[in-house]
């Protein structure tokens, strides 16, 4: 990757079940014969932050599939006036059709062929289709075009049912991802409830988003679009986060960051994981105003604004503001740079 801070140590996972297990122990540890011992802060906070990473990786997630929602929703849309489209000409291609043969042909053949052409169901035209080669000799053209019809119409209902079952399966996996974020939420906040004040202080210290500040002002130029983005998110600072959210009340991290370059006129992937695929990397020594960095496998970024800070929306609880770079957890979990 391309350059990495100092000082970054292995990321460190957690399942919730052990989440769980360390907030038990601290709550109920007395110095009982036997007892495990009491974890260390250190400790906690590998728990926390642990928790808080799988929480990023899953709201991106939840932002991916969210993404991919949209598009199939107006996939749907498009399908719907195919549909419709596809089903009126066929339509108007079986009454031509019908009425040519009900005023041309009077033996029973042609009558069976007219009572057929009265089904507005493609598929039943389609099941007949050695009735309607009868009329090939002399009504080929308009045969030929009832069948082609019938087809299409068929297929674009086809993709019509596929596209509304692969809706569904979205809102499957979003309420599955938006259950697993509460329990991972959940588990988080009993960790740093069975602490002590001055323990979750310390937790605090050294968790995503300590250190900063929500009141700095933005005083530079705004001649180019890094600079333009650079005062929006200073803009933004004190607003809080929310995962899912891409403003303008609330951001996650990577909704702010894209809100930020979209207002300076620049379109960036709106997942982190994406974002990282798609821009040019950059090494640190090369770190410009309006810079993306990214943590703890991609599933974080926030914006460089110059002088060693960036600004983020940290996590659940917090609200955007402006960091040092090389606050503790941000140092040890950083990941490279890019440039949109």
């Amino acid at each position: 990757m391309s350059g990495r801070l100092p000082g970054r140590r292995g990321r460190r996972g957690i399942t919730l079940a052990a989440a769980v297990a360390v907030a038990a122990g601290l709550a109920v540890y007395g110095g009982a014969a036997g007892a495990a011992p009491q974890p260390t802060i250190s400790q906690v906070q590998a728990q926390v932050n642990g928790l808080q990473a799988k929480i990023d990786k899953i709201g991106e997630q939840y932002d991916q599939v969210t993404g991919q929602l949209s598009a199939a929703r107006g996939r749907l849309a498009t399908v719907r006036r195919e549909a419709a489209r596809e089903q009126a000409q066929f339509n108007a291609a079986r009454t031509k059709l019908a009425q040519v043969v009900v005023a041309a042909y009077e033996n029973s053949a042609q009558t069976s062929a007219a009572g057929l052409l009265t089904s507005a169901d493609p598929a039943v035209v389609l099941g007949q289709a050695s009735l309607l080669q009868q009329l090939a000799s002399t009504q080929r053209a308009q045969a030929v075009q009832l069948l082609a019809g019938a087809r299409q119409v068929t297929q674009v209902q086809q993709e019509l049912q596929r596209t509304e079952d692969g809706i569904a399966a979205l809102h499957a996996q979003l309420a599955a991802q938006k259950t697993k974020l509460g329990k991972l939420l959940t588990a988080r906040q009993a960790t740093l409830d069975s602490l002590t004040t001055a323990q979750q202080g310390q937790v605090a210290a050294n968790a995503v988003g300590a250190g900063g500040t929500t009141t700095a002002v933005y005083t530079g130029p705004t001649n180019t679009q890094a600079e333009k983005a650079v005062a929006f998110v200073y803009a933004q600072l004190g607003k809080p986060y929310q995962w899912g959210a891409t403003g303008p009340g609330s951001y996650d991290c990577s909704g702010l960051v894209q809100a930020a370059w979209a207002s300076a006129g620049v379109s960036i992937p709106r997942v982190t994981y994406d974002q990282w695929a798609a821009l040019p990397h950059i090494s640190v020594s090369s770190l410009q105003p309006g810079d993306l960095l990214y943590y703890d496998g991609e599933g974080h970024v926030s914006m460089y604004v110059g002088d060693g800070y960036i600004i983020d929306a940290p996590s659940t609880g917090l609200d955007v503001q402006k960091i040092p770079m090389n606050t503790d957890w941000y140092a040890q979990t950083f990941d490279g740079a890019v440039r949109p």
